[in-house]
């Protein structure tokens, strides 16, 4: 099996960005999904440049691939989770701004993807004009994306405007499929909402599918669970990926973790090798 398996710096919240990188890599994971945050190589900081040509170097030397991940929850506003969205009647700039500039540290990276969502339609926001405000702040996106040969995975998110691969397609359909507009697909949320199997999404998504976070569920339940604490049973999972062609990496995403992430790390690694037939 070819599976490569990271884990979300998303968490490792109590971690400065270097000790959490030493820890997921002296682990024996090849790869890590960055989550761009405060403490975690910050996309406003003045001396971006300059830190994203020293991390590519160290993630280098530590022989880590790379995913970016735009999910942080009070980046762009102190007082509300995950807010502005591309859907915000106000600040939607921001979110773009944002995501562009996740391109450009994507790039600069020679990250494998770069990773966002719709995030939630507020009141009087629904509908076509929901669809034509996401349309238009993606149209953005894919452009820098475009113009920085970066692939985006954009991920169907419980609770948000695109919430499940059905609506996901039908946003790609809009953008006219752009090639750099692929998916990232989370396990757990498959079992959470999917009417298909887990496997069987895995299947679906194959054709566009560049990043994959991976968790345990439950059937309706947005939660992030440790492996073993849900309901999804791993090595079909793991074998579908793999018989699909996958290869970019398949990171852990434990974002409520991280009071005991090395530990949690530990665990998450060894689960995973014995679920893809030890390797």
């Amino acid at each position: 099996m070819t599976v490569r398996f990271g884990f979300g710096t998303n968490g490792f919240g109590n971690h400065r960005l270097d000790d959490a990188l030493s820890v997921i890599a002296g682990l024996g994971y090849q790869g890590v999904a960055l989550t761009l945050d405060h403490c975690h190589l910050d996309p406003f900081a003045d001396d971006i440049e300059r830190q994203v040509a020293a991390l590519s170097r160290r993630l280098a030397d530590l022989g880590l691939g790379v995913v970016v991940e735009t999910g942080a929850r009070y980046l762009l506003d102190p007082w509300r989770k995950h807010s502005p969205t591309l859907l915000s009647v106000e600040g939607a700039e921001l979110r773009v701004d944002l995501l562009v500039r996740a391109v450009r540290i994507a790039a600069g990276l020679g990250a494998e993807a770069m990773s966002f969502w719709s995030g939630t339609a507020e009141p009087g926001v629904e509908g076509e004009l929901a669809w034509d405000r996401l349309t238009e702040g993606c149209a953005k996106v894919v452009a820098a994306a475009e113009e920085h040969g970066v692939a985006l995975g954009f991920e169907p998110e419980p609770g948000m405007f695109v919430d499940n691969l059905d609506r996901y397609d039908e946003l790609c359909a809009r953008l006219g499929m752009p090639a750099a507009f692929g998916l990232t697909l989370d396990i757990g949320h498959c079992r959470c909402l999917e009417p298909q199997s887990v496997p069987d999404c895995v299947r679906r998504a194959a054709s566009r599918l560049v990043n994959v976070q991976i968790d345990d569920m439950r059937l309706g339940v947005h939660e992030h669970l440790e492996f073993g604490e849900g309901e999804i049973d791993f090595p079909p999972v793991l074998s579908a990926l793999d018989e699909c062609g996958y290869r970019g990496l398949v990171a852990v995403e434990l974002p409520r973790h991280s009071h005991a992430a090395p530990a949690v790390a530990r665990r998450s690694l060894a689960f995973l090798r014995s679920a893809s037939g030890g390797r």
